[in-house]
């Protein structure tokens, strides 16, 4: 089961940040039963891209479009047709395999004369032709079954459930803001179409009932099969619309409600696996697609002294760390050792090379280009660090390219490569640029994790060693030997 969550920083969680502000009972529960990596990061820096490296094992920024972030009905996939997937590579080895909400990946829409539809906003949905099938979605990427959103639930211009590959209630009318909760963390909704069976403060208590309903009937009908659930969360991204029976539950505001109630969904699919007898032989990976939203960290700072991306520089769009380093917690009853750490340097990417070792599955060298198999890290085996280097991108995409090895971290480019710190919200936490000059930024993170002081200047050898690496991974197509 992988667990994904939507903007959750590494900060947000007790077992990560002893000084944050909302109790994670559930999660920190996990990382007890399970490892806790301080080391693991998203290969983008939003969420579109991350979530095509999660589900492909490869770096977004080699596809045409791989720093794109879809809106609405925006696409079509970013995953192209024959391109192996984590659930398709499941599915070639007896799975049965769900994903329940948020897919974000990219779709294709079609109007009345069967064109799709190429432009996203709210007259893109009226155009759309809710009688035809959807199609390059999760059920045409290796899901037998799949009941969610196109993209971000309470966001993107469509506010209406997909349901395999139709919606089978489609929307009707226009979103009232009016009707919704209005504070500092509820200004992301765009004026979309709405369906009348979408709940927008109710999104996440939706899909949880829809994925225990999976485990309950593939207990009940198919126990003698394996099981891959996908379960991508809402929460915690914005619009911080926490359900009915989680608003006030915590004294730190409507996002410190969503955060419980994202623990608590956690502790609700961990039991479920529990009554099903599942638990003991359920491998169980919980992340987060990148960093935590910018309105969200500026407000929780002020308002609650609580800090998602605590420790690290940056946010979500952004290419330091704060921008992609994630809580990475992997429970698996009898092979990894509970209640330990691992500070391997690991990316979303090598998911699906673990899961292949793990199952026994084929990598074509064609398939999960940037995946590594991390399967010795998990079983205590590893006996030197697995991963030699490291590509991130941020919001700019090909543009905005990083490289990880060691200690040594180079960013191909200057300023965040994301969020704008010269105005705005950001513009109290930009930092002094101690090499303005430099086109681009090296840092030690052993002698200086919170990324203040650019050694491209003072170390031209090493900037050097990083750029031909970085070149010759783009060249090659692949980081995966």
């Amino acid at each position: 089961m992988l667990i994904l969550a939507d903007d959750l920083g590494y900060g947000d969680v007790r077992c990560y940040n002893p000084d944050a502000k909302v109790p994670t009972p559930n999660i920190d529960r996990l990382a007890r039963e399970g490892m806790r990596f301080t080391d693991a990061h998203s290969p983008s820096t939003v969420c579109t891209p991350s979530r095509y490296g999660l589900m492909t094992g490869q770096m977004p920024f080699r596809v045409p479009g791989g720093g794109t972030v879809f809106t609405g009905v925006g696409g079509p996939s970013l995953i192209t047709p024959g391109r192996l997937t984590l659930p398709a590579m499941l599915q070639q080895q007896g799975y049965v395999t769900a994903a329940v909400g948020k897919w974000h990946v990219g779709l294709t829409f079609r109007d009345s004369s069967g064109e799709p539809i190429k432009t996203s906003g709210v007259d893109a949905v009226r155009r759309v032709d809710f009688s035809r099938r959807i199609e390059g979605g999760p059920i045409d990427h290796g899901f037998d079954h799949f009941f969610g959103t196109a993209c971000c639930p309470t966001t993107d211009w469509l506010y209406a459930f997909i349901d395999g590959d139709h919606i089978p209630t489609p929307p009707t009318s226009l979103l009232k803001r009016s009707t919704l909760p209005s504070h500092p963390y509820s200004e992301d909704c765009r004026l979309g179409l709405i369906a009348p069976d979408f709940e927008m403060q109710e999104v996440d208590t939706i899909f949880l009932q829809k994925s225990l309903e999976f485990i309950a009937e593939h207990a009940r009908t198919s126990p003698q099969k394996p099981l891959f659930l996908f379960h991508a969360t809402q929460a915690v991204h914005l619009p911080s619309f926490a359900g009915k029976d989680f608003r006030g539950k915590t004294e730190v505001g409507p996002h410190g409600d969503f955060l419980c109630q994202f623990d608590h969904i956690v502790g609700q699919l961990m039991q479920a696996l529990d009554k099903h007898g599942l638990a003991e032989n359920t491998l169980v990976i919980l992340t987060s697609d990148n960093g935590p939203e910018t309105t969200t960290v500026v407000h929780m700072r002020a308002d609650h002294q609580h800090d998602g991306a605590k420790p690290w520089r940056g946010v979500k769009r952004d290419a330091w760390e704060g921008g992609h380093r994630l809580p990475l917690i992997v429970r698996w009853p009898g092979h990894v050792k509970p209640n330990t750490t691992s500070a391997e340097l690991t990316s979303l990417t090598d998911i699906m090379a673990t899961v292949a070792a793990i199952t026994g599955a084929e990598l074509d060298r064609d398939a999960a280009e940037d995946s590594l198999n991390m399967l010795p890290v998990l079983e205590g085996t590893a006996n030197a660090p697995i991963r030699p280097y490291l590509l991130t991108q941020a919001f700019g995409g090909a543009r905005t390219l990083s490289i990880r090895r060691g200690n040594w971290k180079y960013i191909d480019h200057r300023g965040s490569g994301g969020n704008n710190y010269e105005q705005g919200l950001m513009k109290p936490f930009a930092l002094p640029d101690s090499a303005p000059e430099a086109p681009g930024q090296l840092y030690d993170l052993d002698t200086d994790p919170g990324e203040t002081t650019n050694l491209y200047l003072q170390k031209p050898e090493i900037v050097k060693q990083l750029q031909t690496l970085l070149e010759q991974t783009q060249t090659t197509g692949r980081s995966r030997s």
